[in-house]
């Protein structure tokens, strides 16, 4: 994106202002900052949401999976508002990055069924291009949200600048490194998706040309730690002196493991992007740090949204979450309410509204 490499300072003393230290409570999660780009060029403003629904509207959800707390972290969010807002919603998962044509009956699901608006985070925004045709033209209100949709005529869409997140570990590890020589492999996530393209990219920018850094490959798969262990296995087969290890956070979750079996505790650990288990191994030393994109903040907006959308009442068209590098040095400046969902809370497919 044209503003991204700038907006990398930018964001984290916007996240620091949005957010401070100290989680608010569920209810009081706002105003939160995002990037509005209704008017062509990202705009930092805040968001509230309506204080309660008009009416009990029925929002069908689209995931590409459950499998990680990346996922249950936006799950947490569409629920939270859900409740707040007094909506009933009903959420589909697909069951990974591999099963487009499962999110693709999915869809006809939520078309056939009695739901006023879709919510969907595309495995593919190709490959749902039709369908989201097929419902903006039946006059529901499809929002896209997470994952990346630059093209498709959704009713609105919330992401973020991957490439920037991306971008952002970059610079951390260099920074980290200083003088020191590292020989990366990357474990980006599914080809494909977009996504792992684009956190690769990103990354990729900020070390390219640096003579203390070797790129050594890239290794592309579905982000479930089986997977993603496999790879890393075989890596540190293949590159012996491979002593970083960057990639999604299930990659990176899978890495944690096999470094220590292989004997490799040298090598160092990097996310490029949040879940549970990322912010367990960050506090115990396990990894570098990782990016953030606040999923939970997505959730809780795709469900405003919806309903604004529903009601006529003003939205944004487009929107990106203000990115965050999270390190020990400044988690406690974070507020991880809007990061990830409590460690107890379980996955939630439907929500009756009273």
């Amino acid at each position: 994106m044209r503003y991204a490499a700038s907006m990398i300072a930018t964001a984290v003393a916007m996240t620091a202002l949005a957010y401070g230290g100290t989680a608010r409570a569920a209810d009081n999660w706002w105003p939160a900052k995002i990037y509005n780009l209704d008017s062509g060029s990202a705009k930092v403003s805040d968001y509230s949401p309506l204080e309660k629904a008009a009416k009990p509207w029925n929002i069908c959800v689209l995931f590409p999976h459950m499998k990680d707390t990346f996922w249950v972290a936006v799950d947490y969010g569409v629920v939270e508002e859900a409740k707040r807002m007094g909506v009933n919603m009903t959420l589909y998962e697909a069951g990974g990055y591999e099963n487009l044509p499962k999110q693709l009956a999915q869809f006809d699901d939520c078309m056939a069924g009695n739901f006023d608006a879709i919510i969907v985070g595309p495995i593919s925004e190709a490959g749902l291009d039709k369908k989201i045709k097929e419902g903006v033209a039946a006059g529901k209100a499809i929002i896209s949200t997470v994952n990346p949709v630059s093209k498709s005529d959704v009713t609105s869409k919330m992401t973020v600048d991957f490439d920037t997140m991306g971008e952002q570990t970059g610079v951390y590890l260099l920074n980290y490194l200083k003088d020191k020589t590292a020989k990366v492999a990357t474990f980006p996530g599914p080809a494909g998706s977009g996504w792992a393209e684009d956190f690769l990219k990103g990354f990729k920018k900020a070390v390219d040309g640096k003579s203390n850094v070797t790129m050594l490959g890239d290794k592309f798969g579905d982000s479930g730690v089986a997977v993603q262990l496999g790879l890393i296995q075989n890596a540190l087969q293949a590159y012996p002196d491979m002593n970083v290890i960057w990639g999604c956070a299930p990659a990176a979750e899978a890495a944690v493991g096999a470094v220590a079996q292989a004997g490799r505790k040298d090598a160092l650990i990097m996310s490029s992007y949040e879940n549970q288990a990322m912010l367990d191994a960050l506090k115990k030393g396990e990894i570098l740090g990782f990016a953030t994109q606040y999923p939970v903040l997505q959730g809780r907006i795709a469900i405003d949204t919806a309903v604004r959308v529903l009601e006529k009442q003003p939205y944004v068209k487009s929107a990106k979450a203000i990115p965050d590098m999270i390190g020990k040095d400044n988690m406690d400046k974070i507020n991880l309410g809007l990061v990830l969902a409590p460690a107890d809370f379980k996955a939630v497919f439907s929500v009756k509204a009273p």
